[in-house]
C-alpha cells in the first residue's frame, strides 16, 4: 500500500482535494473492469475509448480515486495536466523508483534500435557489467526473456520489469524508446544517462501527421532533464536537426565523414565486417559478425556509448568480435549453396538497406519476398514496392501481419509502386515455399518484414507462425523442388500487359 500523495509526487496536478493525499492505494489500473477496492483508476483518452466514460464504473468497482485530465463530478477525483504522463510517473513511484538505481540507456530511431540495444548490452557484459535489454524482442536479463508486446512497454509493465531487473542485480538497462512511447509519455519520469538516435526515415505516418511531426517527437529524447549525453548518427537531414536542437552535449557518429566517432577503411563479406574506428582521435581495429553499412553505423553507436561509459577499447574490440546475432536481423541461412536472408525490414529505409547490402556483397540475383502490415502506415506501401523493384531481380508480394485489412488490398497498394512483373501469393508460408522451390543456386533470397516474430496477426488473432520455421521445415521435407508447388494459387502480375489485380494465372 502507498499513499496517493506519494504516487503523485512529480505529477503536474491541476486540482485535488487535499484530504485525498493520505488515501491508501492498493494498485494502479487503467482498465475499469479490473479495478478492485483501493485501486486508483487513471482515465486515459485513447483512439476509440475515453477512460472518463468509465470513471463511474471504476468507482463502483471500488476505486479509491480517479485521475483524469478533465474535471470530473466525483469527490475522489484528481485533475492532472497530462494523464498519460501521470500514469508513467505514478507507475515509477509504485515500483519503488527502481529505475533511479539503474544506469539507463535509451535508443530511439526508425531502424537499428534492436541491433544497437543488444550490441550495447553485449559489450557491457563483456566488460563485466550486468545489463538488461528491453525492446522489440521483449525484456531480457540473466538469460531469461519475456515478451512485452510493444517496443516500449506500457508504463506499469515497464516499471514492473525495471523493478525486477534491479532486484536481480542489474546495473544497466538498455531500452528501445519508440516515437509512440515519446508521444504517449511512456518514459516520463525516467532519467537516462545516454540517449542514442540511430536514424529517422519514413514510418508511422498513420499515427503522426507528417515526417516533421514524427521527427520532432523523436527529438524529445534530447531535451534537458531526460538524458545527460546524446549520441546521434550524423550527416542526415533529421539527425542534423536533432543535433542542432539538442539541449545536452552531443557526440556524432558515421562512416567516412567529419564525425566524433568515425568508421574508415570499411571492408565486408557476407559473414563479417572490418573497419578502423576513430573515437575522438583514438583509433582501433574492429572485426564483427554483422554486415551492411547500416550495421557499421549501429556498431559505431554501440562503441560510442561504451567508450563514453569508460569501457576500455580492448574490451570493446573483444566484445565486437563476438557479438551475438540478433534474431531476425540479416540472419543468413546457407543450405545447398543457397543464401537465404531473413530480416525484420518493414520500412522503406530498412528494406532498401537490406536489399542493397545483399546485392553488393553477393553479386547474385536478388529475390525478395515481403508484404506490409495492415492498419499501419499505408503511404510507405508503394514506396517499398518501388524499392523492391529497384534492387531486386524478382519480387514475390505476400502478407505480413494483415490485421483487419484485406491482404489482397495491401498487396495491391504495394504493387502500385512496381512497374514490372511480380508474383503475389497472400499466404505467406506458400509464398516462401514457392520461392524456395523455384530459385536454385545463383540467387540470394531475402524474406523481409517479420524477422523473428512468432506469430501472424490476422483479424485480431495471432496465429503461430515464424519465417525461420517455414524455411527449415521446407528443407527438412525436401531439398529438391516440390513438384506440386509448380501449380499454385500464386498469381503473376504483368503490369505492362494487364492492369487487373491478381488475375488468375497459374505459374507454369
Amino acid at each position: 500500500m502507498m499513499w496517493l500523495g506519494e504516487l503523485l509526487k512529480d505529477v503536474n496536478v491541476v486540482s485535488i482535494n487535499e484530504n485525498l493525499m493520505t488515501t491508501e492505494v492498493a494498485d494502479i489500473k487503467i482498465d475499469h473492469r479490473s479495478v478492485k477496492k483501493g485501486d486508483v483508476f487513471i482515465a486515459l483518452k485513447g483512439v476509440s475509448h475515453n477512460g472518463n466514460d468509465f470513471a463511474g464504473e471504476a468507482i463502483n468497482n471500488g476505486a479509491s480515486c480517479v485521475i483524469s485530465e478533465d474535471k470530473l463530478p466525483f469527490k475522489n477525483s484528481v485533475q492532472v495536466e497530462n494523464a498519460r504522463s501521470a500514469y508513467a510517473i505514478m507507475s515509477k513511484h509504485y515500483f519503488s523508483d527502481a529505475c533511479d538505481n539503474l544506469r539507463m540507456i535509451a535508443i530511439t530511431g526508425t531502424n537499428g534500435k534492436t541491433t544497437t540495444a543488444n550490441s550495447i548490452a553485449s559489450l557491457l557484459k563483456t566488460a563485466g557489467a550486468k545489463a538488461g535489454v528491453i525492446g522489440t524482442l521483449g525484456a531480457s536479463f540473466n538469460g531469461k526473456n519475456i515478451e512485452t508486446g510493444f517496443t516500449t512497454p506500457d508504463p506499469y509493465i515497464l516499471h514492473k520489469i525495471l523493478n525486477k531487473m534491479a532486484g536481480e542485480g542489474a546495473e544497466f538497462v538498455v531500452m528501445e524508446v519508440s516515437a509512440h512511447a515519446l508521444a504517449l509519455s511512456k518514459v516520463d519520469g525516467i532519467k537516462f544517462e545516454i540517449g542514442v538516435l540511430t536514424n529517422i526515415t519514413e514510418d508511422h505516418l498513420d499515427f503522426f501527421e507528417d515526417m516533421d511531426c514524427y521527427a520532432k517527437t523523436k527529438f524529445k529524447l534530447f531535451e534537458q532533464g531526460r538524458i545527460k549525453l546524446g549520441i546521434i548518427c550524423g550527416g542526415k537531414e533529421y539527425s542534423v536537426q536533432a543535433a542542432e536542437n539538442a539541449q545536452v552535449p552531443i557526440i556524432t557518429y558515421g562512416i567516412d565523414g567529419d564525425y566524433d566517432v568515425c568508421a574508415k577503411n570499411v571492408n565486408m563479406t557476407f559473414q563479417n565486417s572490418h573497419f578502423v574506428c576513430d573515437y575522438i582521435g583514438e583509433k582501433s581495429e574492429i572485426d564483427m559478425p554483422l554486415v551492411g553499412a547500416y550495421n557499421v553505423e549501429n556498431a559505431l553507436a554501440s562503441i560510442a556509448v561504451c567508450r563514453s561509459l569508460g569501457i576500455d577499447k580492448k574490451l570493446i574490440q573483444l566484445g565486437m568480435n563476438c557479438l551475438p546475432t540478433v534474431e531476425g536481423r540479416f540472419n543468413v541461412i546457407n543450405i545447398s549453396g543457397r543464401n537465404i536472408v531473413i530480416d525484420f525490414a518493414h520500412t522503406p529505409d530498412g528494406l532498401e538497406k537490406v536489399l542493397k547490402t545483399a546485392k553488393e556483397l553477393t553479386g547474385d540475383k536478388i529475390v525478395v519476398v515481403f508484404g506490409c502490415g495492415g492498419n499501419r502506415d499505408r503511404f510507405k506501401r508503394p514506396i517499398m514496392g518501388h524499392i523492391a523493384e529497384k534492387y531486386a531481380d524478382f519480387i514475390v508480394l505476400t502478407s505480413d501481419n494483415p490485421r483487419f485489412e484485406n491482404p489482397k488490398e495491401i498487396i495491391k497498394e504495394i504493387g502500385q509502386g512496381i512497374k514490372g512483373d511480380y508474383i503475389c501469393e497472400e499466404d505467406r508460408k506458400k509464398a516462401i515455399e514457392w520461392t524456395l522451390s523455384n530459385f536454385c543456386n545463383n540467387e540470394t533470397i531475402i524474406i523481409a518484414g517479420k524477422g523473428g516474430e512468432k506469430y501472424q496477426d490476422i483479424n485480431g488473432i495471432k496465429y503461430p507462425y515464424n519465417d525461420f520455421d517455414v524455411v527449415y521445415n521446407y528443407f527438412r521435407k525436401n531439398i529438391k523442388p516440390i513438384n506440386n508447388l509448380q501449380k499454385t494459387n500464386a498469381n503473376i502480375i504483368k503490369n505492362k500487359e494487364n492492369n487487373d489485380f491478381c488475375e488468375e494465372n497459374e505459374i507454369k
